[in-house]
């Protein structure tokens, strides 16, 4: 009796587990989408977004497996602990598939990056969609330019406007009465925004990555723990009383 009550308690560990995972996966999921979704402006390559639906995806299927687990467990079904563990094998192939997007995808930022920013960037004229969003990105990540500041002295908005000026956007917060003329630079950010937004993507992207990676592990020795006692309970010869036995 106290081998099945482990055996029990052990299935109810695993739909725990599952369910706790199924939560911290889909956080992992929505946050990476909604960083993406922040700066897509500069992003060309949509796919890169197709991890975190795999994560969301997964999560959606361990929630609902976690109930099926349950179920299984309360039966004894064998049957039913089969098709659980299979569809849990399916989940930790799924994870892999996502850690080895997000490393394909992590090194494709800086290229995806760099060649839409420069696009967004010319199109600056301080009223239209584009300038808000590169306003909104300089301020976010208190940076200017491309590469640098020096950047805006080849773009159209600044030979129209003539007055030796980057946007406001690039000034630094604490410099409350700035006016953004270049021959002022200690007043200005003076990073480059390709690399710090490659740089916040890349961070992203590779924490997204360990998440997967350690729910994979944890989900691979969960596996492993429920297989080895569900074949020791076979080996037990132990049956339901409901099976006939006593009848």
């Amino acid at each position: 009796m106290g081998s099945l009550h482990d055996q029990s308690k052990l299935y109810d560990t695993q739909d725990l587990r599952t369910g706790a995972a199924a939560a911290g996966l889909s956080y992992v999921g929505a946050y990476v989408i909604n960083t993406y979704k922040s700066y897509d402006n500069f992003l060309q390559d949509k796919y890169a977004l197709l991890p975190a639906v795999i994560i969301i995806c997964v999560a959606v299927v361990m929630f609902i497996i976690g109930l099926i687990g349950c179920c299984a467990t309360f039966r004894e079904s064998r049957v039913g602990l089969g098709v659980f563990l299979a569809i849990i094998l399916v989940i930790f192939i799924a994870e892999v598939s996502a850690f080895v997007l997000g490393f394909v995808y992590r090194e494709k930022v800086k290229t995806d990056v760099q060649g839409t920013m420069h696009l967004v960037f010319e199109k600056y004229d301080g009223k239209n969609p584009e300038s808000a969003v590169v306003d909104y990105l300089q301020e976010r990540l208190h940076c200017c330019g491309v590469k640098n500041y020096s950047d805006w002295t080849t773009t159209r908005w600044f030979n129209s406007t003539g007055n030796n000026s980057v946007p406001l956007s690039c000034c630094r917060q604490d410099m409350k009465n700035c006016t953004g003329h270049l021959d002022q630079p200690q007043e200005l950010n003076t990073r480059g925004c390709a690399e710090e937004l490659e740089s916040g993507l890349q961070s992203v992207i590779s924490y997204a990555m360990l998440v997967i990676l350690g729910f994979a592990i944890v989900k691979f020795f969960g596996m492993l723990s429920v297989c080895v006692l569900t074949c020791k309970r076979e080996d037990s010869g132990y049956q339901p009383l409901y099976s006939g036995v006593f009848a």
